[in-house]
């Protein structure tokens, strides 16, 4: 049974080596660490999935900037990883949903992330173009994506 919950400072240690253990290097761990060192660190949507009572996978929204005619605090969802050997078992999914559900009961109104097309649309995340939102990196438009959270769908989005 995967049980997601808010992470601890206790948790720090492992949640580095998963990130080690997922990417072979310490670029995530170390991006996890300045961003809770960062005013832009939301304790409530760093979240930790546990498998009988072990820690396997870490996700991270974090807040960032929509710069437009009109500057957008919205969240970014970076980074996520699960230990190797519980991959592909549904827990990166798990944090995904949970950390969504937690951004709407937060109020927040729309996620950013950089990722897997398929992976990231099955939780109704679109290419940003499609809002006119541009990538700041020369990355293929369909892998820059958002999530609208609290908006009605007749809402536009706020750039």
């Amino acid at each position: 049974m995967i049980k997601i919950r808010r992470e601890t400072p206790l948790d720090y240690a492992i949640v580095a080596e998963i990130y080690q253990l997922a990417f072979g290097q310490d670029n995530e761990g170390n991006l996890v660490d300045s961003i809770r060192q960062s005013d832009r660190y939301i304790p409530e949507l760093s979240l930790v999935a546990e498998l009988d009572g072990t820690v396997v996978g870490h996700i991270l929204f974090s807040y960032i900037d929509l710069v437009g005619a009109e500057n957008w605090q919205v969240l970014g969802l970076a980074p996520i990883a699960v230990t190797p050997q519980f991959q592909n078992q549904g827990i990166g999914s798990a944090l995904v949903q949970a950390g969504l559900a937690a951004a709407e009961t937060m109020g927040e109104s729309l996620v950013i992330v950089l990722g897997h097309t398929r992976f990231y649309s099955r939780f109704g995340f679109e290419p940003s173009v499609r809002y006119g939102i541009e990538s700041p990196w020369a990355v293929p438009e369909e892998v820059f994506m958002v999530k609208l959270v609290n908006y009605p769908p007749s809402t536009g989005v706020p750039v």
